[in-house]
Parts: C-alpha cells; sequence; structure tokens
C-alpha cells in the first residue's frame, strides 16, 4: 500500500480492531466519540472524515496540536473545547458525556494497579449508559512466563519494553466491577513470543 493508497486516505492508521467495531455498526454519527489518549490521531481519520462528534485528549501538549492540524487539514476543525491536554485519569468532561470512548494503546502505560484502575474508571465515569468503551492493550495473555515482573503489575517484556499488563482474570474482574456488558470475547494478538496485545471491549447497561 502505497501513501496515496484511497483506503490509507479514507481510513488513516487506523486500529484493525476498532475497524471491526466501525464494521459492525457499534460506532455511528450519532454518538459523541472520545479518543482517550489519542496521540497523534491515528484512529481518528476516519471519524473526522466521516463528520463524527469527535473529542481528544492527550497528557502529551505536541499530540494534542497534531490532532488539531490534522482535523483543520480535513476540512472537519474542532473547537477549542472538544481537545484537551489530560492525563486519562483526569478527564475533563462531564459524567455520561460520550457515546464512545477509545483507548487505543494506553492503559498499558499505568504506573501501577491504582493508575490502571483510576484511568479505566475515569473513562467510565464519561461514558453513557448504553455507550461503547473500546480498548485495545498490552497483556499477558499468550505470554505467561515470558515477561520478568518489575512489581505492580509491571513487567519487562522480550522485547526490551516495560510495561503494566493485564490478564483475562484482571479484565473480567474490572469488567464485573464496572457492572459492564463483554460486547467480544477477549482477542489477543501474540507478536511472535515479543508482546501481546489484547482487546477489550465493553458496553455500558443502560439500567444498574
Amino acid at each position: 500500500m502505497t501513501a496515496s493508497s484511497p483506503l490509507l486516505e479514507q481510513f488513516g492508521h487506523i486500529d484493525i480492531y476498532l475497524f471491526d467495531q466501525l464494521l459492525r455498526g457499534r460506532l455511528t454519527p450519532a454518538q459523541r466519540v472520545l479518543d482517550a489518549g489519542c496521540g497523534t490521531g491515528r484512529n481518528l481519520v476516519y471519524l473526522l472524515r466521516e463528520g463524527f462528534e469527535v473529542w481528544a485528549t492527550d497528557r502529551d501538549a505536541r499530540a494534542v496540536a497534531e490532532v488539531r492540524a490534522l482535523a483543520a487539514s480535513l476540512g472537519r476543525p474542532l473547537a477549542e473545547d472538544r481537545l484537551a491536554v489530560a492525563p486519562v485519569e483526569r478527564l475533563p468532561f462531564a459524567d455520561a458525556a460520550f457515546g464512545a470512548v477509545l483507548s487505543s494503546a494506553v492503559l498499558h502505560f499505568a504506573r501501577d494497579h491504582a493508575h490502571f484502575d483510576a484511568m479505566v474508571d475515569e473513562m467510565w465515569r464519561v461514558l453513557a449508559p448504553g455507550g461503547l468503551l473500546f480498548a485495545r492493550l498490552a497483556s499477558s495473555i499468550g505470554l505467561e512466563g515470558r515477561a520478568a515482573p518489575l512489581g505492580d503489575g509491571r513487567f519487562r517484556l522480550p522485547d526490551g519494553s516495560d510495561r503494566y499488563l493485564v490478564d483475562e482474570a484482571r479484565l473480567m474482574t474490572a469488567t464485573s466491577s464496572l457492572g459492564a456488558r463483554l460486547l467480544d470475547p477477549l482477542k489477543t494478538t501474540v507478536v511472535q513470543g515479543q508482546r501481546c496485545m489484547t482487546t477489550w471491549v465493553l458496553e455500558r447497561p443502560t439500567r444498574v
């Protein structure tokens, strides 16, 4: 695929598992969508092009500036209040403000168990009943015995990086604690024994 590919222009470098959610109609322009930890906006190109109501945050001001420039370049400039320099655990938005919250390759940068829980709880706080939480994060699923524990949920991976890793039990316990519905079975990609990435997709019930 070349840089001039129509598919690349339309979708950008979207996470393939987020693309799957789009194909199944779980993300629609009728929703307010928050990309929590947006980076440079790799998952926002299609959403912006199609007129989704997009909000985005990142703790890095340079990343937020890049998303602002990206939106402008696509002819979909974002109002100032739709972009914020903020960590995931302190989102500057009201409760139940969004129909979908995206977290792509963010949660594995947690400092420890408490930080992971704080990020998840904060994203859940701003998610409306009936809303979708999409998370893609590093895990130990399929990597058992290959990552060296550093303490409090962090590990050194075979590829040399340090990450906070979840396992199936932790994700299922978190799902239950949130009162969430697991929309898909946990899906994990093993990258040649070096790292593993798991997709965690939840729906917030409309009734408690």
